[in-house]
């Protein structure tokens, strides 16, 4: 990969490294959601929330659907959720491992 691609690889992972992104993107893979649902289901304020969905928009990692005052969110790109799946797998292992290790033996 190029410098560049590197660079934009980067600048996803940052987007993915606020926990309240992921938050949002946890409670979007059970389906669309209002703003109003999500900020109480993640328990954060309107400007927040609004803040996060906006950046995780930018980076079309979600869609939104504007019907009259409502705006709907969704996963925009399923790749995402997989993605996620992929590094809880991982920390999931690296804890047994660790776990193991202070296991005793007996």
């Amino acid at each position: 990969m190029s410098l560049a691609q590197l660079e934009a690889v980067a600048r996803l992972f940052a987007v993915l490294s606020e926990p309240s992104r992921l938050v949002l993107l946890q409670l979007l893979h059970a389906g669309p959601r209002t703003v109003t649902e999500l900020m109480a289901a993640a328990r954060m304020k309107q400007a927040n929330a609004s803040k996060h969905l906006s950046v995780l928009h930018a980076h079309r990692l979600v869609r939104r659907t504007r019907n009259g005052t409502c705006v709907k969110y969704e996963i925009a790109d399923p790749t995402v959720v997989s993605l996620c799946n992929l590094v809880c797998s991982k920390m999931q292992r690296d804890a047994k491992r660790a776990a193991a290790l202070f296991s005793p033996k007996i």
